[in-house]
C-alpha cells in the first residue's frame, strides 16, 4: 500500500505521518519525505541558492523520487538522498531504505507529480488555515535552518504562497481523504492508520497461507 500525504507548507503534514508511525509498527512502514529530493544545486553561490525557489515543481528531483518509490515497491532497497536545509544543498551520505509492506510519501508537491500520484493507493490532504501554516514555518525555519524572520516573509510573499496557490491548493482535488487541524485531527489519522492495519493484517496472513503451503507441497512431495 503506498499513502501520498499533501498539504501547504506548516500544514502538519509531517505531523500526520509520524502520528500513523506511532499507531503502526514503523518496522512496517518505509517513510520518504519529498524535501529529501530537492534538487542539488551547490554549484550556485550561497546567496542565489537563498533565492532559488523551492516550491515549484521543477525544484524537485522527481525522476529519482518515482524511481525509489517504484523499486521499494518491487521490493528492492534504495539509497535516499539526504537534504542540508542551511546550505541548500545535498549531503554526501545517504539513508537506505529496504523494502517496506507500507510506503508513505509526504511533501507539499506529491500531488503535483502525476506519475506519483498513479502509484498512490490513498491519497491525504492536510488542509490547515494559512496563517497557521505561515506561523509554523517561521517558527520551524528560524529555529532548525537559520533562517531570519525578514528572510523567511520575503521568501513566503515571494514563491512560496503563489506557489501554494499555483500548485499545491488545486491538487487537494486529487485528494481521497482531506484531514482539518494537521495532526490534531486524531480522529482522520485513527481512521487512516486502522486501514494500514488491516492491510498489514491482510498481508500476514496471505504470507502463512503461502509459507503452510509451500510446506504442504514439500512434505507431499517428500
Amino acid at each position: 500500500m503506498i499513502i501520498g500525504i499533501c498539504g501547504g507548507t506548516g500544514s502538519g503534514k509531517t505531523t500526520v505521518a509520524n502520528r500513523i508511525l506511532e499507531s503502526v509498527s514503523a518496522r512496517e512502514v518505509a517513510f520518504l519525505q519529498q524535501d529529501s529530493y530537492y534538487r542539488d544545486i551547490d554549484q550556485l553561490p550561497l546567496d542565489y541558492r537563498r533565492k532559488a525557489n523551492f516550491d515549484h515543481p521543477d525544484a524537485i528531483d522527481n525522476d529519482l523520487l518515482v524511481e525509489h518509490v517504484r523499486d521499494l515497491k518491487a521490493g528492492r532497497e534504495v539509497d535516499l538522498p539526504l537534504y542540508d536545509f542551511k546550505t541548500h544543498t545535498r549531503r554526501s551520505e545517504t539513508l537506505r531504505m529496504e523494502p517496506k509492506p507500507i510506503i508513505i510519501i509526504e511533501g507539499i508537491l506529491v500531488f503535483a507529480e502525476p506519475r506519483l500520484l498513479s502509484e498512490m493507493d490513498i491519497k491525504v490532504f492536510v488542509d490547515t488555515p494559512d496563517d497557521i501554516r505561515f506561523i509554523r514555518r517561521l517558527r520551524r525555519d528560524v529555529a532548525e535552518r537559520g533562517r531570519t524572520v525578514e528572510s523567511v516573509v520575503e521568501q513566503y510573499l515571494a514563491s512560496v504562497r503563489p506557489m501554494h496557490m499555483q500548485f499545491v491548493e488545486p491538487s487537494k482535488r486529487s485528494a481521497d481523504v482531506i484531514i482539518p487541524e494537521g495532526g490534531y485531527n486524531l480522529v482522520s489519522i485513527g481512521l487512516i492508520s486502522g486501514i494500514i492495519r488491516e492491510r498489514l493484517a491482510d498481508e500476514q496472513l496471505r504470507h502463512a497461507g503461502t509459507v503452510r503451503g509451500a510446506a504442504a507441497t514439500a512434505e507431499y512431495g517428500a
